[in-house]
């Protein structure tokens, strides 16, 4: 089983997305899933993971209903106002849908850098944990102090952070990306998607440009704890799917079988709990 940790739909009549305008050129139009199938054919991936892209709760209904029509979506990582009681009660339902598979707060646009330890925040984190379900921590490197300190409250959370932490590789960024990644990989359960790294480097940036954050990612959580990510259509602002892809094929060609099935689908299936979830349906 080969699963795209991490990709996106949106249809702009809905007005959902407030950040999407026609300065993304590459993104201002709608994206169905008829758009992707092609590219998970010629990339032989059997499903995906499909990932909230704005911070409204009808947004998330909608993936749901696009996941129950499309067998190749294995489940929904949705949004809900984590920090009010609405917004629990809400987590509360949609943990009783079977491709509801956890929420991501949009944590890289939320001013307060310490929001994600409110302690507002607790009877949200306590419904993730009863209820078995994931925590998308879409953070920069400046919010990994704040994601540590949360994963050791909440040591049982399942937690992956999204697009390796989106460290400034256009600028060089690297030490104390790195420091950071190593801690929390050693500290922590936390898993790691390698996604979204060509869109934090130039556009003309090399192989060999982005190969030490993979490789540092991948030292740092395992192949166990890696999950490959397309993060398609935003990867269209830098690339396309089969180049990535390729990329990162390249990348973990020397690794073991094993290693490479877990990365580019089994970590996936382990963290998002597929197996269990997907025979409830």
């Amino acid at each position: 089983m080969r699963i795209d940790s991490h990709q996106h739909f949106w249809l702009l009549s809905r007005g959902d997305y407030d950040w999407l305008g026609p300065s993304f050129e590459a993104l201002y139009r709608d994206f169905l899933p008829d758009d992707i199938r092609g590219h998970l054919q010629a990339s032989d991936i059997d499903q995906t993971i499909l990932v909230q892209a704005t911070d409204k709760l009808a947004e998330t209904q909608y993936l749901l209903s696009l996941a129950d029509e499309n067998a190749f979506i294995a489940g929904v990582v949705g949004w809900v106002a984590m920090d009010t009681p609405a917004g629990q009660a809400d987590l509360q339902k949609l943990s009783q849908q079977p491709r509801f598979l956890g929420v991501r707060p949009m944590l890289q646009d939320i001013n307060d850098r310490n929001w994600m330890l409110k302690p507002e925040l607790d009877p949200a984190f306590q419904i993730l944990l009863r209820e078995n379900l994931s925590f998308d921590a879409l953070v920069k490197p400046e919010h990994l102090d704040n994601l540590h300190t949360l994963m050791l409250r909440y040591p049982s959370l399942s937690v992956v952070i999204d697009h390796g932490a989106k460290p400034d590789i256009a600028a060089g960024e690297f030490d104390p990306w790195a420091e950071n990644i190593s801690r929390i990989a050693k500290d922590t359960n936390a898993y790691c998607k390698l996604s979204g790294l060509l869109t934090e480097a130039n556009h003309s940036a090399s192989r060999a440009e982005i190969q030490p954050y993979m490789q540092h990612l991948l030292a740092c959580f395992g192949p166990q704890r890696l999950m490959w990510g397309s993060d398609w259509p935003v990867l269209n602002l830098a690339s396309d799917y089969a180049h990535w892809q390729s990329i990162v094929q390249t990348f973990i060609a020397p690794l073991p079988a094993d290693d490479q099935a877990a990365i580019m689908g089994t970590s996936a299936q382990h963290f998002y709990r597929l197996h269990k979830r997907h025979s409830t349906i």
